[in-house]
């Protein structure tokens, strides 16, 4: 671990990848802050974590209570190295059938409360001269998929987000770093099952790995697996009049993630 990237933070931490990156920061001798809703199961990542690893009661779709406390958090550590905003709603958002409470729960969670983790701090690090600050988006964010328009737009705007902080942060010292999972085995995932068999779905341990080593290098984007971020990639490139009906066919109805 580098000398600098000590104190960490990731929110969604209770679960899947949260959990793991949790873990894997702690296995090189960082302080991690590990954030979600559920505390009960932060004290149990916490027992595995061999004193690196600190709870943190945190929801992140109260915007300001998590400025408020990231911004404590950093007063008190000393300044936070790394700060990773991971936690998301996967939840389905038919377009027949949704309504604004549905589409609401995924936007203040995936869009603002993102925001408002990857900004708490932002200009303390600009000042510092140093950091990182990382957020998980998906290769979900390259096209709207069928059935979940709230989470492929709320990736979406995380991916477009965070390039935009990069161009007005360049030659600061602070790095940002998008991340753009395909299917990751985790609790969210496995309650999709109904899609299909996931091809390709990558361990949470090794996706942790990839993802931890990009955002110590600095890597602006990490997309994997790389199976899933080329067919993201020819998907995109697909017409929308082609596109629409065929993603209309695929449609089906299924049970979302659940929310970390």
């Amino acid at each position: 671990m580098a000398e600098d990237l000590k104190r960490v933070l990731i929110t969604g931490a209770s679960s899947g990848i949260g959990r793991a990156l949790a873990i894997w920061f702690a296995g090189r001798g960082a302080t991690v802050w590990a954030a979600a809703r559920r505390l009960p199961v932060l004290d149990e990542l916490a027992a595995a974590g061999h004193g690196q690893i600190v709870p943190l009661e945190l929801d992140v779709s109260k915007e300001q209570a998590t400025v408020d406390a990231i911004q404590a958090l950093d007063d008190r550590c000393g300044g936070l190295d790394v700060v990773i905003a991971n936690a998301g709603i996967g939840d389905v958002t038919p377009a027949d059938s949704s309504t604004w409470q549905m589409v609401e729960k995924v936007l203040k969670v995936n869009v603002s409360g993102a925001a408002a983790t990857l900004t708490a701090v932002l200009p303390r690090m600009v000042r510092r001269g140093r950091g990182r600050i990382a957020g998980i988006s998906s290769i979900a964010a390259n096209r709207g998929l069928p059935n979940y328009s709230c989470y492929s737009g709320s990736k979406a705007f995380l991916k477009v987000f965070l390039e935009s902080l990069r161009v007005d942060l360049h030659g600061t010292g602070v790095k940002v770093v998008c991340i753009e999972p395909g299917f990751v085995k985790t609790e969210g995932s496995a309650k999709v099952e109904g899609i299909g068999q996931m091809p390709f779905r990558m361990d949470a341990r090794l996706a942790a790995k990839k993802i931890g080593e990009a955002i110590v290098s600095g890597k602006r984007v990490l997309s994997f697996p790389w199976q899933h971020a080329w067919a993201s990639s020819a998907i995109g490139l697909v017409p929308a009049p082609i596109f629409e009906p065929l993603a209309k066919i695929a449609r089906r109805s299924s049970a979302g993630p659940g929310r970390k």
